[in-house]
């Protein structure tokens, strides 16, 4: 083989890995959105850790027939997302403000918050004059703390894997369009970096979880002191914010005692709020390399899901978060055909997925 063949015959087999990787990616955000839905809310007992295992083993069941698992906001707002990376050559604000709005005033009952509503009628009603002005007026003007950015993200994350400054640039600002508060920014920024940096590592060497983790506090580290003045001797708690749960995330990966739920739940949280539930979803994707207690499964992605849901809390944006970084390492392969079958909007999603890699022009020929 010549060189120049070789070089050609190593492209093509990257294009085809990320293929893989951002089908993954995707269908593991809608995954874990759809089969976390019906748990939302819940504070999960021992009792309904059998309840979900059931749940998962009838799901992968080939004879199983049932209606499929519906997608909420969050899949919604994630594939105006995609439409907003794949149909505009530059990013268009006012376009994805476009995007958010019609797709909920098209299907409002997908399980959108009454703030977002209000953010959306707003845009509406102002005719998109200042698509960041109704986001900055929310909750006596200090701005939302969900993680509405962040489940939204993973598309940018793929996207922009190659231009990690561009990543960050563009998803601060889809993220400002509806939460402006720095709990939430950086929330939205730390999944980002998750999800690139799991697209970026390869499925087929085991994931060393310290340096994975390392990596993410290195890089919050950077955004969180950017605006920190150093001769101030006392910081914001916002100012280490991140970094700090991240290293009760290593913490917690460290541990080798079995039953970790309530001490995950008590210490990194399972809310609404992005600061009690991106670093979850990290936690879920990075314990998940090894098998949990209770969960009786082989296949690491349907583990980080599951384990996701067993948490209980805002179960299907974390699981779904959760899903993408999954999805992002391990690629398509990994997921469940039963699982894919059982969820709405999945066979969509891998369409999605390959046109936003057509956008990169990195699409496998």
């Amino acid at each position: 083989m010549t060189i120049l063949k070789k070089f050609i015959s190593l492209a093509a087999m990257e294009s085809v890995l990320l293929k893989s990787k951002f089908r993954g990616s995707l269908l593991g955000a809608v995954i874990g959105d759809c089969t976390g839905a019906p748990f939302e809310g819940d504070t999960i007992t021992s009792g309904d850790k059998i309840v979900i295992q059931r749940y998962f083993d009838k799901l992968e069941d080939p004879e199983f027939k049932a209606p499929f698992k519906p997608y909420t906001d969050d899949t919604a707002m994630t594939k105006s997302v995609v439409k907003f990376l794949t149909d505009k050559p530059e990013p268009d604000y006012k376009f994805l403000a476009r995007l958010f709005v019609n797709e909920y005033m098209k299907e409002p009952r997908r399980g959108y918050g009454a703030a977002i509503g209000e953010v959306f009628n707003k845009m509406r009603l102002s005719k998109f004059d200042d698509v960041f002005k109704p986001a900055t007026e929310q909750f006596q003007g200090k701005g939302s703390y969900g993680n509405g950015g962040a489940m939204r993200v993973a598309p940018i994350a793929l996207y922009y894997h190659d231009n990690y400054d561009a990543m960050l640039g563009v998803a601060t600002k889809a993220t400002k369009l509806t939460h402006t508060n720095t709990f939430a920014i950086h929330g939205a920024l730390l999944q980002c970096i998750a999800v690139r940096e799991a697209l970026l590592a390869d499925p087929k060497k085991k994931l060393d979880p310290e340096e994975f983790v390392a990596s993410l506090q290195e890089k919050m580290k950077k955004i969180e002191n950017a605006n920190v003045d150093r001769d101030l001797e006392s910081s914001s708690p916002e100012d280490r914010a991140y970094q700090d749960k991240l290293k009760i995330v290593e913490d917690l990966i460290g541990k080798s005692y079995e039953d970790l739920d309530e001490e995950v739940i008590f210490q990194l949280g399972n809310g609404i709020s992005a600061y009690e539930s991106v670093p979850t979803a990290i936690h879920c994707f990075l314990r998940a390399q090894n098998d949990i207690a209770r969960i009786e499964t082989g296949n690491q992605f349907r583990r980080t899901i599951q384990y996701a849901i067993s948490l209980g809390g805002d179960t299907d944006t974390i699981a779904s978060m959760a899903g993408a970084i999954a999805g992002a390492y391990l690629g398509e392969e990994a997921v469940n055909s039963e699982l894919i079958r059982h969820c709405e909007f999945t066979q969509e999603m891998t369409e999605v997925a390959d046109n936003l890699l057509s956008a990169k022009g990195e699409f496998p020929k």
